[in-house]
């Protein structure tokens, strides 16, 4: 079933944050339906640094890709503002459709952008963006390679034009919203009603962000179609990491942390490491006939 069709059925998507392959075939192999490829995650973890706009269109394409080398799981690519203009939007949405994205998203910040739960955002005129949807919608080779638009203007000028700016953006053709920052249960009933059911909203839980933490289940009876966790694992593995570092320089050895470890053995299966032995034999048998 392609995403687009799943979001026409009855439930919530619940879609983790993946930075890499291992943390996507980690999550496939959990059974969520959608994964979520936060360029924030990628920031945090390739390059140790903040989400601030420093990451490269190349750089999420290549992780893109390496990802759906190893998952089948449907894709939702975090864009940021197409990495440019309305031309640089076209190319974004070409080069990470083909590396496998099935739904990409654009967001309307200035270069360089920030995460959405920063303050001091600034962003483009809703024609400007406008016109990159738009250009995106006109790119994709394929009505199944959906394009989302998100609006960071709740933290700029003020839920009303946010809404003004989501519904524009749906007249220029996108396919999902994202109003990014809400500050309250009562400011998401207000966004949900003012779409009205035009497209599906997605809402994204940071843990320490502005909006507040709701359980899949309770976005689901708001209205929301999608829910992202985009930057838990990061925060989950960066506290776990600490903890692990400490002990081992502590203790000298990994013994202590050893229930909250993989051993050898456990990690090849997750890995698939005898398939792909498998595999190698097969084809090294194949070459000895010739």
């Amino acid at each position: 079933m392609t995403l687009r069709a799943r979001l026409k059925q009855p439930g919530i998507i619940l879609a983790p944050g993946v930075y890499d392959p291992l943390s996507a075939l980690l999550a496939e192999r959990a059974g969520f339906e959608a994964l979520y490829l936060s360029g924030a995650s990628i920031a945090y973890t390739r390059h140790g640094g903040p989400d601030l706009g420093l990451l490269t269109m190349t750089e999420v394409a290549d992780t893109l890709g390496l990802i759906r080398e190893r998952v089948k799981v449907p894709l939702i690519v975090d864009a940021d503002t197409g990495f440019g203009n309305a031309l640089n939007v076209m190319r974004t949405v070409r080069l990470f459709e083909r590396a496998g994205a099935t739904a990409i998203q654009i967001e309307d910040q200035t270069l360089p952008k920030r995460c959405g739960h920063l303050d001091g955002k600034t962003l483009v005129s809703p024609d400007e963006m406008a016109g990159k949807i738009k250009a995106a919608v006109d790119a994709r080779n394929s009505a199944d390679t959906l394009i989302m638009a998100r609006t960071d203007a709740v933290a700029v000028e003020g839920l009303d034009a946010a809404l003004a700016r989501a519904e524009r953006y749906l007249d220029a053709g996108a396919d999902m919203l994202f109003v990014e920052a809400l500050r309250s249960d009562e400011q998401m009933k207000t966004a949900l009603s003012r779409v009205n059911g035009r497209a599906p909203m997605l809402a994204n839980m940071v843990e320490g962000g502005k909006t507040p933490l709701f359980s899949a289940r309770e976005l689901e009876a708001l209205g929301y179609k999608i829910v992202i966790f985009p930057g838990g694992l990061v925060r989950a593995l960066t506290r776990t990491a600490t903890d692990y570092f400490q002990t081992l320089r502590q203790t000298g050895s990994t013994n202590a942390f050893r229930d909250r470890m993989l051993d050898f053995d456990e990690l090849n299966e997750v890995l698939g490491t005898q398939k792909y032995l498998a595999l190698g034999k097969h084809y090294d048998s194949e070459a000895g006939k010739k």
